[in-house]
């Protein structure tokens, strides 16, 4: 599972050092696609697997299903993380996600996702209050 939050930086050649905590999960592979709320979602290569079958299993006849899955896989990179435990984030993820050299890196449970720094601070800010006032109807049997 992946947890916390970290801050790493990106390089000139758009190269990521993983965060310590993640690479066990990630030594096998990754995949980096275009995540909700312009990040970049990470998953491990058999993670990435097991949530396009599960996405495959949606009718083809349904328009949201076929639209999501469009633009998750064809903005998807497979990687290996190289010696160092860097992954390279294509341009075309970095400019969809607004990265510059300043990221926050995060758990997402079964993903890591990658943030512009102040982009992150600024969802965060904006979503701390929703976030203290979650009721149990938003997420039955937490609380």
């Amino acid at each position: 599972m992946f947890l916390g939050t970290y801050s790493p930086k990106l390089d000139e050649k758009g190269r990521l050092i993983l965060p310590a905590k993640f690479r066990d999960e990630l030594a096998e592979g990754v995949v980096l696609t275009r995540g909700q709320d312009r990040c970049v979602y990470v998953f491990s290569t058999s993670e990435f697997e097991e949530l396009h079958n599960r996405i495959r299993q949606a009718p083809v006849t349904s328009k949201q299903a076929r639209d999501y899955l469009r633009l998750l896989l064809s903005g998807a990179h497979a990687e290996a993380p190289d010696r160092q435990n860097r992954v390279t984030i294509p341009q075309q993820l970095r400019q969809y996600a607004g990265l510059d050299r300043e990221l926050a890196v995060i758990g997402a449970g079964t993903r890591a996702e990658i943030w512009d720094a102040e982009a992150w601070n600024t969802y965060v800010e904006a979503n701390e209050a929703a976030f203290s006032e979650t009721a149990e109807e938003v997420i039955p049997g937490l609380f």
